[in-house]
């Protein structure tokens, strides 16, 4: 019989494979979309910025209140929202149904962390391993099974979309404002693909939002709750003042090793914001039609997914250090690389290369950074996570925020520097980890109870 804690990690994956297979896929076409007076890129800033407000207070208060399943369960269904939204796109379904999915996003990733870190510390206690080999292993499955929904969703949209007749030759001056180059298409249709049909976009809506029902379908069902197992072993504990935990995402910054990470996740959103915003219109779509995004973004999705496994073993015998120095490395050089390309429809093999190799690098800062919050604030994991998510969502924010307004030189530009001067903060926190072996990577005492409490269970 399958290992209690392996079998609940597979659960929450294929929850957010089945979510994420939707919201994924949708994401990325917005800015194609509904690229007329800004609407896709709109609705997404809105989206991130409401993660941004929403990480601040609701994580901490909602796991403890409703438990990470219950948690993940309820934010779910403002992704639901966000899909049944698109199906009438206009400023007044986009933008509400944006809010409500920032504000579950934040509390919906929070718990998943914060679930997979107490299920890997607990099995780690049971079978006699460091605390952060297992919960490494388990976020690079996770990440394997999750990732690979930007699979399934590109492939969805591009087998339907693929049924709009195609159009003829883009002419070469047009192709000259493309890519690096391109300064305008953040605000005006592209000429360069035909926009589908109703039918067809409401035959893709209608499979997205049925993936997301079966997503909360899933959790509700099978996932066990372990904030209940902590009841049953512990039920004389307490629970911290209301204000306490409201703020005590904002007290863990006294904590400079945190203030020094934050670069990390807000790195990671707008290399993200990038890749679904900007490389699949100003590239993909200005250069190939609407119909080829799914596809480049399944080479993507493809690479990050088996990457996220590779990095969660290959993390236990190199060390954190050289995976993020491959991670910086790889996307430094595709920057670079995309300020020189000018894309044309011949070169088509380039645009999945750059794609895969975006994948390559993505794939670390999901795998590692997630697990690097996990162990060094192991006794806040709620409140580590949720600031994560907070500076996560501050990334896309930016990204989408001045998509409208710069060019796309500029915000290659802007990743390099981001990306420069993040991996010198990360160095910093790994030399003051050096220079303080005695500090606890292991759970602390506070975590070795809370493990005890859900042993029995997992």
């Amino acid at each position: 019989m399958m290992e209690r804690s392996l079998r609940n990690v597979l659960v929450v994956s294929s929850g957010f494979l089945l979510l994420f297979t939707a919201y994924g896929g949708l994401q990325n076409l917005q800015s194609s979309l509904y690229s007329e007076d800004g609407l896709g890129m709109s609705a997404l800033s809105t989206l991130y910025g409401t993660v941004l407000l929403s990480s601040m207070f609701l994580p901490p208060l909602l796991i403890r209140s409703l438990g990470c399943k219950w948690t993940i369960a309820v934010s779910m269904c403002g992704y639901v929202a966000f899909s049944l939204g698109n199906f009438s796109a206009s400023w007044y379904t986009l933008i509400p149904t944006s809010i409500l999915l920032g504000l579950g996003a934040a509390p919906l990733w929070s718990a998943q962390c914060t679930y997979l870190t107490i299920a890997g510390n607990a099995r780690a206690r049971k079978a006699g391993k460091l605390s952060k080999d297992v919960v490494n292993q388990y976020f690079g499955i996770f990440f394997l099974i999750f990732q690979s929904s930007g699979v399934w969703g590109n492939l969805i949209s591009s087998l339907v979309f693929g049924q709009t007749p195609s159009k003829e030759a883009i002419p070469e001056e047009q192709l000259a404002t493309c890519g690096a180059r391109d300064c305008q298409m953040a605000t005006t249709p592209s000429n360069s693909t035909q926009r589908p049909s109703p039918e067809l976009i409401y035959t893709l809506l209608g499979i997205y939002t049925g993936s997301g029902v079966l997503a909360i379908l899933l959790i509700v069902v099978f996932l066990e709750n372990i904030q209940d197992v902590q009841r049953e072993g512990g039920g004389e504990r307490k629970s911290p003042p209301f204000w306490s935990t409201l703020l005590s995402t904002f007290k863990l910054f006294r904590d400079k090793r945190l203030c020094l990470l934050t670069l990390l996740p807000l790195y990671s959103g707008l290399q993200q914001g990038f890749l679904s915003g900007e490389y699949t219109r100003s590239y993909v779509t200005c250069t190939l039609g609407i119909q080829y995004v799914g596809y480049v973004m399944i080479c993507f999705s493809a690479t990050d997914s088996l990457c996220s496994l590779l990095y969660g073993k290959l993390s236990q015998y190199t060390g954190r250090v050289a995976i993020f120095a491959l991670g910086a490395a790889t996307q430094l050089c595709c920057s670079v690389a995309l300020l020189l390309w000018t894309p044309h429809p011949d070169q088509l093999a380039v645009f999945f290369v750059f794609s895969g190799l975006w994948g390559v690098a993505d794939a670390v800062w999901q795998t590692q950074n997630n697990a690097l919050f996990g162990v060094l604030f192991e006794e806040n994991k709620e409140s580590a996570f949720a600031s994560y998510r907070l500076f996560e969502a501050l990334g896309f924010v930016i990204a989408f925020g001045y998509s409208t307004f710069l060019c796309v030189y500029v915000k290659l530009y802007i990743l390099i520097g981001v990306l420069s001067v993040t991996m010198v903060a990360y160095g910093t926190v790994e030399y003051l980890e050096s220079e303080n072996p005695g500090r606890p990577l292991e759970p602390t005492q506070a975590c070795q109870e809370e493990v005890k409490e859900i042993q029995t269970k997992m």
